[in-house]
């Protein structure tokens, strides 16, 4: 009952959403902000509660919206049984609620509300199960780290607050578009709005939470940190993005952290053997991409492969989360193989999920990553060929989980194989639309050279109409070599993979003692974590102990016991004068009374 209840309120956000969309698109309306009442008023700042509505912020909507009523639904069967279910649909509706807020705000300070919301929900959502010890720490780390990019975000919207006198996207656009280019007050607001977006979206150095995020329910990985949450960093950069324009110092940092998130996490993929963690690594990588897209300026081609990345992810994710729940919580793929047989929707989808991540034509992921590499060449065949590197082990790693779960010799035992069955349809069901989505998905954006009309970037264009947008200028028959060369060195990793892992059954080593070094480095996602806790967690505890030691015991504590202290003595020896002497009482009234007397003559 929980679940439905939360399923019916998602689809009620869901339908004037759906509402918005036709609004747009029969042409009623570009950009419309409903200001409610003025929120916050202290002194020069005036903050509205305020909405806007654009094509954007719909795009996001229905994102949110869509793929979220899904995973509440495959949620209802996932999670039956839990005795905490209600508490697990009453933070995903919150979620939903915050993520919503987030891209719907007409202001930064709204944005900063719903940015805290669903880093909240992800707190509370990743430690779920808090009986285990190491959840709760991955939740603790997801939160510390993004309170690490919120900060940032939080000192950037005060910069700019300082020198626009306002928080309205409106407002502070229309006063940076007179501004020169590379503006030293825009490169730094940049930043530090960047480093927000960093840490929601996982990129280097503020990723390696999203990783252990994975602790959580694996509804909640398809829905936070694949399909929705994860993706506010893009959403905040694209919504600003008259301002990281006018920063080029900005956009080629963006570029750059970019590139080097989606080969780096690319790279671990390929080492991980935990089923939800290659997901993760790819999900980094995925967004690391995103940002690569809005580092070249194609702001369009970043939310296309955002849109096709919260479908087939989502799908991978549930997917994963059907075997997961088939084979009685185990998620180490060297202890499944053969798996085929037994979960032969989970398969289809699966596979529907890998050939649109890895970019095979015609899933979604083909178009909107031939929309990023096109971009990379159009910038520098060296970033081609970078980027298209990043593809090509994308490729590599979801095909040796594809192989190494469902194909080849069984590696599970004959009392796991006694409990394997296909998930129920409450859980199939959005499965196999997911799976339509990433088949079919791309089709709204059929770049001009396979004779489409790119619709969805026709429908973002009145967003980025005020900035000179690279819209390429490839030659249909460089852009057709291009395509024609990824094609061909996709299916040669596809090759590859088999030959690996179906051909000679190789399986991934079980003990660390049989890896070379270069393996147990990407195994150990290159010690990033080790570096983490060296200069910063270790030097954290060691001034920590030391204060409490020197600081709490020896200097505080002492100086409030001392006052503890003189009480007790001086009670000890007042003590002494109630001694229960009667004698030495009429003593002590009398010469009370003497003095009295002297002080009224004499003194007063």
């Amino acid at each position: 009952m929980a679940g439905i209840v939360a399923s019916i309120s998602v689809s009620g956000s869901l339908i004037p959403v759906l509402i918005l969309f036709i609004q747009i698109l029969r042409g009623n309306f570009v950009s419309q902000t409903v200001v409610f009442n003025n929120w916050l008023h202290a002194g020069s700042l005036k903050v509205p509660f305020e909405f806007l509505v654009d094509p954007l912020s719909v795009t996001m909507m229905l994102i949110i919206t869509g793929v979220g009523l899904l995973i509440h639904i495959y949620s209802i069967g996932y999670m039956r049984g839990d005795e905490r279910i209600g508490v697990f649909f009453a933070n995903m509706n919150l979620f939903i609620f915050s993520m919503l807020l987030l891209v719907m705000a007409g202001n930064y300070l709204l944005m900063f509300a719903g940015w805290e919301g669903v880093g909240l929900c992800s707190y509370l959502l990743i430690g779920f199960w808090s009986s285990n010890d190491d959840f709760n720490y991955a939740a603790r780390k997801a939160f510390i780290m993004n309170r690490i990019g919120d900060l940032g975000f939080l000192l950037g919207m005060i910069l700019l607050f300082v020198n626009f006198g306002s928080l309205g996207f409106a407002e502070i656009t229309s006063k940076a578009s007179v501004l020169t280019t590379g503006n030293s007050m825009l490169t730094l607001s940049t930043i530090l709005l960047l480093i927000g977006a960093l840490g929601k979206s996982a990129q280097i150095p503020l990723f390696t939470w999203l990783p252990d995020a994975m602790a959580g329910p694996t509804p909640v990985s398809a829905l936070i940190h694949a399909a929705t949450m994860v993706t506010a960093g893009i959403y905040l950069v694209a919504r600003a993005h008259l301002l990281f324009v006018l920063s080029p110092v900005t956009m080629n940092i963006i570029l750059l952290i970019g590139v080097t998130t989606a080969i780096f996490a690319a790279v671990v993929g390929i080492m991980k053997n935990d089923i939800k963690k290659v997901l993760a690594y790819s999900t980094v990588s995925q967004l690391g991409y995103m940002f690569t897209a809005l580092g070249l300026g194609a702001f369009t081609s970043s939310i296309f492969h955002l849109g096709m990345h919260a479908f087939f992810k989502a799908l991978l994710f549930l997917a994963a989360g059907s075997v997961i729940h088939g084979m009685q919580g185990e998620q180490d793929i060297r202890k499944m193989g053969g798996l085929k047989k037994y979960f032969p929707l989970t398969l289809f989808t699966f596979i529907a999920g890998t050939l649109a991540i890895s970019g095979i034509p015609p899933f979604s992921g083909f178009f909107s990553k031939d929309e990023i590499l096109k971009r990379a060449f159009e910038n520098s065949p060296v970033l081609w060929i970078v980027t298209m590197a990043g593809a090509l082990l994308t490729c590599f790693y979801m095909f040796r989980l594809l192989y190494l779960t469902f194909y080849g010799k069984s590696r599970y035992t004959s009392e796991q194989a006694g409990h394997f069955h296909e998930s129920p349809k409450v859980m199939t069901i959005p499965l196999i639309i997911l799976a339509i989505l990433s088949f079919g998905g791309g089709f709204i954006n059929i770049p001009s050279v396979f004779g489409g009309h790119t619709a969805f970037a026709g429908f973002l264009k009145p967003v980025f109409a005020d900035i000179p947008l690279n819209n390429g200028h490839l030659q249909n028959r460089t852009e057709l070599i291009l395509v024609a060369a990824s094609l061909v060195l996709l299916l040669s990793v596809i090759l590859f993979a088999y030959f690996i892992y179906i051909r000679k059954a190789m399986v991934p080593a079980t003990s660390e003692s049989s890896m070379n070094p270069v393996q147990k480095t990407i195994l150990h996602k290159f010690y990033i974590d080790e570096i983490y806790a060296f200069l910063f967690e270790k030097p954290y505890q060691w001034l920590s102990e030391n204060l409490f030691r020197t600081g709490e015991i020896k200097i505080i504590d002492n100086f409030v016991n001392s006052f503890g202290r003189l009480v007790n003595a001086t009670g000890n020896r007042l003590q002494k004068v109630q001694n229960g002497s009667i004698k030495l009482y009429l003593f002590v009234m009398a010469a009370g009374l003497i003095l009295i007397l002297i002080l009224n003559f004499f003194v007063f």
